[in-house]
């Protein structure tokens, strides 16, 4: 098992256990991003958030880790 192998590995065991949290944390991040362009790309990074989540939410393979 290679070492990419390995972090995809702790990453989907961190998406099991806690996708809450880090759908929360993406979430904070886009706002905080949001507030410092001034709105001005409140689209574009609404985009963003919802492929993180997406991506995050496709490591086991289920849609059930973020909301």
């Amino acid at each position: 098992m290679g070492m990419f192998d390995n972090l995809r590995d702790k990453a989907t065991d961190a998406v099991d256990e806690h996708g809450d949290k880090v759908s929360e944390g993406v979430d904070k991040a886009g706002e905080f991003a949001n507030e410092k362009t001034g709105g001005e790309h409140g689209d574009k990074i609404d985009q963003g958030t919802d492929f993180a989540k997406d991506r995050l939410d496709g490591l086991d393979g289920q849609d059930d880790d973020i909301q």
